[in-house]
């Protein structure tokens, strides 16, 4: 058995919707490269809702990995031993561990070397030993290499490739209708120009100050612009806070989408204003320009491969790698203007959107 003969493939990439997204361009190169192959994608809960919209995957196996911080505690090994068992008894051929730098593939590997599936690759730091028989060694620090690109070089390692390395996914008819018809209920017509802006983070630390926001939507507004808001239900607060701060009128359907009616919506939307979060990825997969608020943590997630702007205030504590701001200050998106926002969105906005005010606003 080797990679040119495997073809029940097991790839691993235990974190958010985001990631998965990251990860389907090296997906799709194991695909072009071996179209007999069966795919399954081992993920979390969060991820797995991406399922029904990824073309190259087979099937989908949904497992919370205790080494992840939102996994609940575990009482005992007893859900590792099942999943072990479980991955034995499908005789899978190879797996591919997916992960971020900061990440380690050791766990995943241990358990794919004790379900005994012959092939397994990842990156890594350390020295695996038996537990991957195919390695990357990551250089340390790695600190500029696309998420994309990563995951790219490492199924090209055991020689897996494809032309096509934008993101991808499927987003089905019935919910472009659906959006269409929201949007004609909001009463946004064609010719209206008009953003969609996403201010939630599952993280704090990459998350743009409310009031700030609320700074740039009032602008936008006042340019001519309508602004939708988006978010999870559990956002709604927060997205009404953002709201009421703008002392103008603005549109929301925060708790009220399905992922396939986001991914639906962000692909009509001439722009997306956002924090670096998942939004930002389905966007660039349905080929929707970004300005993205992007927070120091890292530099390895940014829009990939469609126009976009990603702003940012340089801080010495950058690449922090932090979910909550260990310095506490937020400077790196908190010293971001407002202003510096808005000339970010006009310039961006595809030609034929732009309100006719719009060249007379200056960047910075």
């Amino acid at each position: 058995m080797d990679w040119s003969t495997a073809q029940n493939i097991l790839c691993v990439r235990l974190d958010s919707l985001g990631d998965v997204l990251m990860t389907t361009p090296a997906l799709a190169a194991i695909k072009a490269t071996r179209p007999d192959s069966q795919i399954t994608l081992m993920t979390s809960a969060a991820g797995a809702a991406l399922a029904p919209h990824l073309p190259m995957v087979d099937d989908v196996w949904v497992y919370d990995a205790p080494w992840l911080k939102a996994t609940a505690p575990r009482q005992n090994s007893q859900p590792e031993q099942a999943v072990i068992e479980a991955l034995r008894s499908r005789q899978f051929d190879a797996a591919i561990i997916f992960t971020v730098y900061s990440q380690n593939p050791l766990p995943t590997a241990f358990m794919a070397y004790m379900a005994d599936i012959p092939l397994r690759l990842a990156h890594c730091r350390e020295n695996p030993y038996q537990l991957l028989t195919d390695t990357i060694r990551d250089p340390e620090p790695e600190l500029t290499r696309h998420e994309v690109q990563r995951q790219l070089d490492l199924v090209a390692s055991v020689g897996y490739r494809t032309a096509d390395e934008r993101l991808q996914m499927t987003v089905p008819k019935a919910a472009h209708r659906s959006v269409s018809s929201l949007l004609e209920n909001l009463g946004l017509s064609p010719s209206q120009p008009w953003i969609v802006v996403h201010p939630g983070a599952s993280a704090s630390s990459r998350r743009y100050p409310p009031e700030l926001f609320a700074e740039v939507g009032r602008s936008l507004v006042n340019q001519g612009i309508a602004v939708l808001f988006t978010g999870t239900a559990g956002e709604g607060e927060l997205v009404e806070s953002i709201r009421s701060q703008m002392i103008a009128p603005s549109l929301s359907l925060v708790g009220l989408l399905t992922l396939a009616e986001l991914s639906a919506l962000l692909a009509a939307a001439p722009l997306l204003l956002s924090n670096n979060t998942g939004p930002v990825h389905i966007a660039a997969a349905v080929g929707t320009p970004v300005v993205d608020l992007y927070a120091l943590t890292n530099l390895q997630h940014t829009p990939w491969q469609v126009p976009h702007r990603v702003l940012f205030h340089d801080v010495p504590c950058r690449l922090c790698y932090r979910s909550v701001c260990p310095e506490g200050h937020h400077n790196c998106l908190r010293l971001v203007e407002p202003e510096a926002v808005v000339a970010a969105v006009l310039k961006l906005l595809p030609q034929g959107t732009l309100p006719i005010a719009a060249d007379l606003v200056g960047t910075r």
